[in-house]
């Protein structure tokens, strides 16, 4: 007989369960962390990793890592500033709200597909992030590009990218 979850974790934590538990289900557990960032001088902002690949059921935390920002992570929805949907049909959408130096955000995402986010006041600036949960639905993003702000675009790192390598980093902080 296989001991339950709960057993496991009563007797020896996350350890023991990473250990025992299916490889997806250990995975699903942990957390993934997304830093809110900015260069020295405080005039370029970004998220790191700004492509990063997750099982469903995975955790995100947004932590602000910039002294010299607030930022959001704010999910593409039209319920949330009527923006285009970048996000798969059935998810839910989020928006952090503002964070000061510190502070951090969580959401879990369940639904398969490309999330496509971005920071409120920093999206002309191309402080945008994207998160493949599972497998994606190449087709979960309703919204043509157009609607996005060229620095915007070209800071959204490609799907086959975030897949081949399941984490895409920013090389440097332009300043």
């Amino acid at each position: 007989m296989r001991p339950t979850r709960r057993q496991i974790l009563g007797t020896g934590g996350g350890v023991a369960a990473a250990l025992i538990l299916p490889r997806s289900l250990a995975f699903a557990a942990q957390t993934v962390d997304i830093v809110m960032t900015g260069g020295k001088m405080g005039t370029h902002v970004w998220f790191e990793p700004t492509g990063i690949r997750i099982a469903p059921g995975q955790t995100v935390r947004w932590i602000n890592r910039d002294k010299a920002n607030a930022h959001t992570a704010t999910a593409y929805h039209p319920k949330i500033f009527d923006r285009s949907r970048r996000i798969p049909a059935r998810a839910k959408p989020w928006d952090s709200d503002y964070l000061l130096p510190d502070e951090t955000f969580s959401t879990m995402l369940t639904v398969p597909g490309v999330y496509d986010y971005y920071c409120v006041p920093h999206e002309q600036a191309g402080m945008v992030g994207r998160i493949i949960v599972g497998e994606p639905d190449r087709n979960n993003i309703e919204a043509t590009d157009a609607d996005l702000p060229q620095a915007a675009l070209q800071a959204l790192p490609p799907i086959a990218d975030i897949m081949a390598t399941g984490r895409v980093s920013r090389t440097s902080d332009g300043g």
